[in-house]
This record gives C-alpha cells, sequence and structure tokens, in this order.
C-alpha cells in the first residue's frame, strides 16, 4: 500500500514522510480508512498508542489522573527536575472529535512538561457523536477554568498559561481561546493551534484535494463534522464556538502560533484564519511546511519535517511561558 493517492497531492509529500506514512499504512492494514465506523478506528488508536514506547524523559515527569466533574477527567504532567512555579499548558487531542485519547498524548504530553518546562494538563473531553457539540469545548473551557483556578496548588503561574491542540484539538483549542475572551475567563497567554480543524464547511480548495491517502482526508472530515453537529453541519445557524473559522471577530484573542502542511486538507482554513488573526491585530506565528502531510510527526516520526515542526512548536510556547 502506498501513499500516493489523492489528487496529485501525493507527488508533493517530502520522501521521507512518504515513507512513514507508507510504513504506517502497512503496519495498520490500510489505517482509519479502512476502519468500517469509528468503534474500529477508535481501537486502532488505542492499539497504536499502547505500542507506543515511553519517553525516556518519563522518569523526570509525575503523572497523576484527576476528576475535575463527575464525568471529566485530566491528566497532570509534572516535571520532577524544575521548581515551581512553572508555565501551564492546557493540552487538548486530535482524533475529529469522534476519536483519541489521553493515552495517545501521554508522549508528546511528557515532552512539554519537562522541556518547557511546564505542569501539563491533558482533557479527557466527551466525544461525538455520543456527545456532540457543545460537549468537547464546555470540557475544555472547564479544563481552563479549573486549571487558573487551582493555580497555585498546582505550582502554575496564572499568568502563563496556554492552550496546545493538535487537530480537532487545535480547533478546540480556538474555540477556547474564544470563549475565554467572550466569558471573561482565564486569558491564554498562548494559543498553539498545530494543524487545526476549524471549518465546518470544508469548501476550500485544499479541503478537496486530499481524498484517499489513508489518514485524515475529505471522506473522514465530513463524517466527523456530521458527527458533532449532525444536520446542521455546513449550514449557516453554526456558531463560532464549534467550529471558529466561522467567528466575525477575532480580536482581543491570545497569541496565536499555527502551523499546517502544504500536503494537509485543513491548509487553506489555517491560513486563512492566521490571516485573520493578524487582521485583527492578534498577534500571530505562522508556519506552512512544503511536503508536510496532516500529523507528520506522528507518521513519520524520524523525518526531517518532524523534527522541524516539533522544534518550532515547543520554542513559541517556551517563550510564551517564560518567566515575566
Amino acid at each position: 500500500m502506498h501513499a500516493a493517492r489523492g489528487g496529485g497531492a501525493d507527488r508533493r509529500i517530502a520522501p521521507d514522510v512518504a515513507a512513514g506514512l507508507d510504513r504506517y499504512l502497512r503496519l495498520t492494514g490500510g489505517g482509519m480508512r479502512a476502519r468500517p465506523d469509528f468503534a474500529a478506528r477508535r481501537r486502532l488508536g488505542e492499539w497504536l498508542a499502547s505500542q507506543a514506547p515511553p519517553s525516556p524523559l518519563a522518569a523526570h515527569v509525575e503523572v497523576d489522573d484527576h476528576r475535575i466533574a463527575p464525568d471529566l477527567r485530566v491528566r497532570i504532567y509534572r516535571p520532577r527536575r524544575h521548581p515551581d512555579p512553572l508555565g501551564g499548558v492546557l493540552l487538548i487531542h486530535g482524533g475529529g472529535m469522534v476519536m483519541g485519547s489521553i493515552d495517545g498524548e501521554d508522549l508528546n504530553a511528557t515532552e512539554i512538561a519537562d522541556g518547557t518546562p511546564a505542569i501539563v494538563v491533558s482533557v479527557d473531553y466527551r466525544l461525538a457523536p455520543e456527545h456532540p457539540y457543545p460537549a468537547a469545548v464546555q470540557d475544555c473551557y472547564a479544563a481552563l477554568t479549573w486549571l487558573a483556578a487551582h493555580a497555585a496548588e498546582l505550582g502554575v503561574d496564572p499568568e502563563r498559561i496556554a492552550l496546545y491542540g493538535q487537530s480537532a484539538g487545535g480547533g478546540l483549542a480556538a474555540a477556547t481561546a474564544l470563549m475565554a475572551r467572550d466569558r471573561g475567563g482565564p486569558a491564554p497567554a498562548l494559543q498553539v493551534l498545530v494543524y487545526p480543524m476549524l471549518d465546518d464547511r470544508s469548501d476550500t480548495p485544499s479541503s478537496h484535494e486530499v481524498l484517499d491517502v489513508g489518514i485524515w482526508d475529505r471522506a473522514q472530515n465530513l463524517e466527523a463534522w456530521r458527527a458533532y453537529l449532525g444536520p446542521l453541519r455546513g449550514g449557516d445557524a453554526i456558531p463560532a464556538y464549534a467550529a471558529p473559522a466561522r467567528a466575525g471577530d477575532l480580536s482581543g484573542l491570545a497569541p496565536a502560533y499555527v502551523d499546517v502542511g502544504e500536503v494537509d486538507l485543513f491548509r487553506d482554513e489555517d491560513i486563512a484564519y492566521a490571516h485573520r488573526l493578524m487582521l485583527a491585530g492578534v498577534p500571530c506565528e505562522l508556519h506552512v511546511y512544503p511536503g508536510a502531510i496532516h500529523a507528520t510527526q506522528t507518521y513519520a516520526p524520524d523525518s526531517a519535517l518532524a523534527a522541524l515542526t516539533v522544534g518550532y512548536r515547543r520554542a513559541a510556547l517556551a517563550t510564551a511561558l517564560r518567566p515575566r
């Protein structure tokens, strides 16, 4: 099985990224697209998370699960070799709002905690279709307010809290930032939006380019938005907290870091959102990586692009959370 499909987009994938993607497809027998439903895709994600080797930094990070509401759990990562108070990171996992878990973020959370350094709070938000909008964003906002309210006991400087999300997690991070602004909630120091899922309309050119490469493509994206929003998807009544690209006013938001691969169906909506942030006067760092796919660091972790993209994200986070 080869990654060379998808309306010619495959020809733009960097060779070492394509090689990593091919290995993933062989290992999983075709990836998520070969699984018939959300339940089967979730099981694949759980299996992949269980196969990931522990981070070499795991011994330096204390991990604790904590229930902040009857139906909402967070996992807290505390670096052992850095003194309090530290910055805080609310980490929001990806998975199209229909898959993913905090287990799958263990490696990323551990490395952020020790490398930034920061106290990382990873939120186990409710998934669609069992829990459609607004469950996920409500959970993420509840986790942000809990983190800010308990900053002192966690050893977090309340003035140095960032939102960090990948894919659907990036969209939820953007929505949480909007909600925090509108409700007068905690003001994040930075919103890190990693190839974020922002626009339920999926009508940009890039959303039609990535059609069938075994990872997140147009069909899966539309299916996920329908699961999250139901029959309202694509209509005129979708609020910004559901799909941040719908927001009319982006002024007054936290500074942002946005990155996306050139061969990612979210490319155009992410560039447009970053541009609108800049026009609204919000400081925004934007990276578009030629040859990169959706979640390059997941499917091709040994590639040069994986190292490059992760390095820039971590640098932006460390800069924003540096003691003032």
